[in-house]
């Protein structure tokens, strides 16, 4: 028998996010606790349709005059021109001078993975910068689509628990000039901490200085604080400054249509006459990718941005989604500070969205995991929809009693 051509194909690393929901689903023990998963769960800890949404594609599946035909290469115009301005704001400049425009993905993965191909193959950019930490697949991404360097910029001070701005301006000076530098618009994964309005200032500053080529990462506007404009604040500085610059939206989290791969690609130009030639390119490119994206996910989302009703049932939507958020965030707060944990705990409510940075030890975590069955990454991220009222005793008993028993270590 010939040898296999696969043969000496080694076998790629586990995906630790799925490999952890995995080990949580086989998991029998009746007090086991996902805190891995990164989507957003009831209090009742199951994913959650919302209800406009479920209205939407009721209304979808009785309209009769919609058919399956393919999409144009970039997508349905009428979700990612809505989709643009909710970023943008209805009143930006950028729209109003025709120097905006969006381009539907495949979620928010898929802009990042559009964005990338283009900066480093039309635009020629090598070298970009992420966040220490940021979220997992952007390494991957960049350096699949073909920049030869990434480099990552300091962000999370584990003494403090907070923004080390000093250590991530000092590092944004250092990066060469048309450097590509990945910044979280809000809700910043996986610390769940975003830079003040007076720091995205400075931040710019230094962008504007240095040259660099501001990409927006932005997966929860609306979902985090509840409110679209304050979600949107850094980037919509960013454009009212006059920068160039590109961002990655989905809406996996904010319409719960994770699996339906919902995302939009926001372009921004200094010049109008230069949009139509970049969309050229992005033609291209997507083509020889995926060649159009699907439409289902893409109309519910342009159904509710366009219907002033739906959009007010979804933002009451969002309202929910993160009130809830807040209120775990609050509850296991104030159960560690109860239990005296070892340890200042303010930032687990000063931090926003969906995930929080806890400062646990990857011991800690596997302490956690094998003891209490409570399923967290290794960096001691958490996401705090897996917090129920039913079991925020619980988590907080055992996250103390980890904090204790490794806090000589």
């Amino acid at each position: 028998m010939d040898i296999s051509r696969f043969e000496e194909v080694e076998a790629g690393a586990p995906i630790e996010v799925f490999a952890l929901t995995a080990a949580y689903n086989a998991d029998t023990n009746s007090s086991k606790v996902n805190l891995g998963v990164g989507a957003y769960r009831t209090e009742e800890s199951k994913p959650w349709v919302l209800p406009v949404v479920q209205k939407i594609e009721e209304m979808l599946a009785k309209d009769r005059t919609l058919n399956k035909e393919y999409l144009p290469v970039l997508g349905l115009q009428s979700f990612s021109s809505a989709a643009t301005s909710m970023l943008l704001g209805e009143e930006s400049r950028a729209l109003m001078e025709g120097r905006a425009a969006g381009i539907q993905t495949l979620s928010g993965t898929g802009a990042l993975r559009v964005a990338a191909e283009f900066l480093a193959r039309t635009l020629k950019y090598s070298i970009v910068y992420s966040s220490d930490p940021t979220w997992e697949n952007h390494k991957l991404i960049f350096l699949n689509a073909g920049f030869k360097e990434y480099h990552s910029y300091r962000y999370w001070d584990g003494k403090t628990k907070s923004l080390n701005l000093d250590g991530m301006l000092e590092d944004l000076k250092a990066a060469p000039e048309n450097s590509v530098i990945i910044l979280h618009a809000c809700a910043h994964n996986p610390t769940g901490l975003d830079p003040t309005q007076e720091q995205w200032k400075q931040i710019s500053n230094v962008v504007r200085e240095k040259n660099l080529f501001p990409l927006f990462d932005s997966a929860y506007q609306g979902f985090a604080s509840g409110d679209l404009d304050k979600d949107a604040w850094a980037v919509r500085y960013f454009v009212e400054e006059n920068f160039e610059l590109m961002c990655c939206q989905s809406f996996a989290k904010n319409f719960g249509l994770y699996n339906e791969r919902v995302g939009n690609l926001t372009l921004v130009s200094s010049n109008s006459k230069n949009i139509a030639r970049v969309l050229s390119q992005i033609t291209l490119l997507i083509r020889g990718m995926y060649s159009n994206p699907p439409n289902h996910g893409a109309r519910v989302v342009a159904t509710a941005l366009n219907d002033p009703e739906l959009f007010s049932e979804w933002k009451e939507c969002i309202k929910t989604m993160s009130d809830r958020i807040k209120l775990m965030r609050e509850g296991l707060r104030d159960r560690l500070v109860e239990l005296n944990t070892p340890g200042d705990w303010s930032h687990i409510v000063t931090q926003i969205g969906m995930f929080s940075y806890t400062g646990l030890s990857a011991d800690q975590a596997d302490f956690l995991r094998v003891n209490f069955h409570i399923y967290l990454l290794k960096s001691g991220r958490i996401n705090i929809c897996g917090l129920t009222q039913a079991n925020l005793d619980y988590v907080a008993k055992a996250i103390n009693e980890a904090v204790v028993k490794f806090s000589d270590k």
